[in-house]
């Protein structure tokens, strides 16, 4: 024992021996002139005292990042530390004279070094009692602090260790950058720097962070007993956090106030007065990262994963979320609170999250790409599936699209495509006024189609029709009742191709189906493909901005911390089809919600407005996709494959099907009908709160070209007054 004591004594001897020697240099490098006066190893020391790394000057201090809606409204907070900086200005003087107080009381006295404290702390530090005491001055253990943040900014953990190691050398460098740090800043800004870097706690990074998540209130109003709380922290933040430890906490503050009282920083009774007040838990606010906990969790993903393809932001995706998360990003979209709401009161009027469905409502602006809503049957972001908790974006391209959004699987969109065809008929020359006689049902077997490899003939392949209008008709009357049979001798004529070639031109991707082209399938027209809601949205909203198609966005504006713009993803808005033909185009979906299919969706207050209503075989996939010129929104309703109601005993011999079931959770009866569950009840209350005080555009007169010549024939009677579509 006697030798193990000698041998601490020793080694505690040296470090003081050693330090004092040190500190002697640094002091007489800081206050002798140097010519003549300094022996070669103080010449040595201070050939390296105006040496300071870039980031102690400027310093890496992680900020967090904020997304704003279109109101200004704060929508989700990313962090890995979570701070707001500050200016002294703007923190509270008791924060500072408790924070000098309890840390470095001489700090505005002394220089880098406190060396009546440092030498203190090392005659006791080398007693044999075992206990230390700290001689860093305010100035040194920001420096410290600032090699932990540059470390951990890197992602280096070595970095960190070595910056927290307990060693000569590292105390010598950390000595030597504080010396030379206040050559070049004055105390206040290194008292500045000091608090907004500290680590406060329970997640939180800066007096402001610390204030907010605290006490709910600013570093500027922090009052004498918060101060001294928060003063009290730094020294051990993880064991003095008033949530999780309060009773140490208080103690911890209250010693910060008898030495503020003893300093005559505060009076007596005025620090007496703080001892008495505790620490209130209800004014703790949690600090929520990411977009989980966010009003729009799915919206929120979508913001995220759009900055994580951001080149502004980084090389790399791992560089782009490290700026994401540390940044200080002031991130603005055009999210408007009132018609995302809007889309969802209408879903969740409808569905219960534990329905076996999913279903989706997605608006964008045609002629700037901008998304406006986006809205899902299960909101609630979480793995809690029984109660209908999800991490899926259904209305985002997922896995298998060129840029994964936060997706699931691709829906079926039925009779919506039809669309594609008609824009590449109209495009190859074929007007409106073009007429088949369209049997109620037609056998295809044989007949030869255009994929874009070449000419093709089909298999067997007996295509009906659903809506009960049969005959000979136009383009347009076919558009109206959806009519199979005319749009399969449309695709015929105008060639698989050039529709699918159309479809990708206005945002729609496709996938091989068992590494078959979808050109390969005359099944096109009819919707057999699977795609994202959120694509078909951008798709027919190029019909409604006149041709002009742009790409999905929902970033108006990033700036960093300074101010900086950082370019966004851009909707690289570009014509890709004919104002001539677009305005056909909408001249004929008019017709569908004005006298066809989608009437029942038709919003009041005369808009000018266009749409077309789809439903896949065996009703599994309804749809409503429509648009005015300042707003186009698509909504959907497909059954969950994966969820167990499928495949109860109720549906063990028979094929799932929206038509004229009533829901388990919710008790909604659906009829299975693009027109109708859809349009009506989902697509047509959400456009009707997006288009509240914007302009009744109309759309673009029909070239007599596009719409041929000949006289439209009258409709053939439906076979019953409400069809699917």
């Amino acid at each position: 024992m006697l030798l193990r004591n000698l041998g601490r004594f020793g080694s505690r001897l040296a470090l003081f021996i050693v330090v004092s020697i040190f500190a002697g240099v640094l002091v007489a490098a800081l206050f002798i002139p140097a010519a003549g006066m300094m022996a070669q190893a103080a010449q040595t020391v201070s050939s390296g005292m105006d040496t300071v790394p870039a980031e102690l000057e400027t310093p890496p201090q992680s900020e967090k990042s904020t997304v704003y809606l279109s109101t200004g409204e704060v929508l989700a907070e990313f962090y890995d530390e979570n701070r707001t900086y500050k200016p002294l200005s703007e923190i509270a003087p008791v924060m500072r004279q408790a924070q000098i107080a309890i840390e470095d009381h001489r700090y505005y006295e002394h220089g880098a070094i406190d060396t009546r404290a440092t030498m203190r702390a090392l005659v006791r530090n080398t007693s044999s009692t075992g206990g230390t005491q700290g001689g860093s001055s305010i100035t040194q253990q920001y420096v410290k602090m600032v090699q932990v943040e540059t470390a951990a900014q890197n992602g280096d953990k070595q970095g960190v260790a070595k910056a927290q190691e307990q060693s000569m050398s590292r105390k010598i460098q950390e000595l030597r950058y504080a010396v030379a740090l206040e050559k070049r800043l004055s105390k206040d800004d290194i008292l500045e720097r000091y608090l907004n870097i500290a680590y406060y706690g329970d997640g939180s990074y800066g007096v402001e962070s610390a204030a907010h998540h605290y006490f709910n209130t600013t570093a500027k109003d922090l009052t004498l007993d918060q101060a001294a709380l928060l003063a009290g922290m730094v020294q051990n933040p993880v064991a003095t956090d008033p949530v999780n430890y309060p009773r140490v906490s208080l103690e911890r503050r209250n010693v910060v106030l008898n030495r503020m009282a003893e300093l005559n920083v505060v009076s007596a009774e005025d620090a007496a007065t703080a001892r008495q007040v505790g620490f209130d838990k209800s004014k703790v606010q949690p600090n929520r990262n990411g977009c989980v906990s966010t009003r729009y969790p799915f919206l929120c993903d979508y913001v995220k994963r759009e900055l994580e393809n951001t080149p502004g932001l980084g090389a790399t995706k791992a560089e782009r979320r490290n700026t994401l998360n540390r940044g200080g990003l002031q991130i603005h979209t055009q999210i408007d609170p009132r018609t995302q709401d809007a889309a969802q009161a209408a879903i969740d009027k409808v569905f219960d999250p534990k329905d076996p469905v999913i279903s989706t409502t997605t608006m964008v602006q045609p002629g700037t790409g901008l998304i406006l809503a986006m809205a899902q049957s299960r909101p609630v972001m979480g793995n809690d599936q029984a109660a209908g908790n999800t991490y899926y974006n259904y209305a985002a391209p997922g896995p298998g699209n060129e840029v994964d959004m936060g997706g699931a699987e691709g829906y079926q969109a039925g009779s919506t495509f039809k669309a594609f065809t008609m824009a590449a008929a109209l495009e190859k020359g074929i007007p409106i006024s073009k007429t088949y006689d369209a049997a109620e049902r037609m056998q295809f077997g044989g007949t030869t189609f255009t994929s874009c490899s070449g000419p093709f003939k089909s298999g067997p392949w007996e295509p009906a029709n659903s809506t009960g209008h049969n005959g000979v008709m136009d383009m347009r009357t076919a558009a109206m009742w959806s009519v199979n049979t005319y749009f399969v001798q449309l695709e015929r004529e105008t060639g698989i191709c050039e529709t699918t070639r159309m479809a990708q031109r206005l945002g729609v991707e496709l996938q091989d189906v068992n590494g078959v082209s979808p050109d390969n399938f005359p099944s096109f027209t009819l919707g057999a493909s699977e795609v994202a809601p959120m694509q078909m949205a951008e798709a027919y909203a190029t019909f409604a901005s006149g041709g002009i198609h742009c790409n999905p966005v929902i970033l108006q504006q990033v700036t960093k911390k300074d101010g900086t713009e950082i370019p966004v993803s851009n909707a690289d808005c570009k014509r890709v089809m004919d104002e001539r033909v677009a305005n056909g185009m909408n001249s004929i979906l008019q017709s569908v919600i004005e006298q066809g299919t989608g009437t029942r969706a038709r919003v009041s207050g005369g808009y000018p407005q266009a749409g077309k209503t789809g439903t896949i075989d065996d009703n599994q996939a309804v749809w409503f996709a429509g648009y005015t010129p300042e707003v186009a929104a698509v909504s959907m309703i497909a059954i969950d494959k994966t969820h167990p109601y499928w495949k109860s005993e109720q549906w063990r011999r028979s094929t799932p099907s929206l038509k004229g079931i009533r829901l388990p959770a919710s008790n909604t009866y659906l009829e299975g009908s693009g027109g109708g569950d859809a349009g009506q009840d989902l697509w047509r209350p959400a456009m009707t709160e997006a288009l509240k005080g914007k302009p009744r555009t109309g759309f673009g007169r029909v070239d007599p070209k596009v719409q041929g010549q000949g006289q439209n024939p009258p409709a053939a009677s439906p076979s019953s007054s409400r069809s699917p579509g």
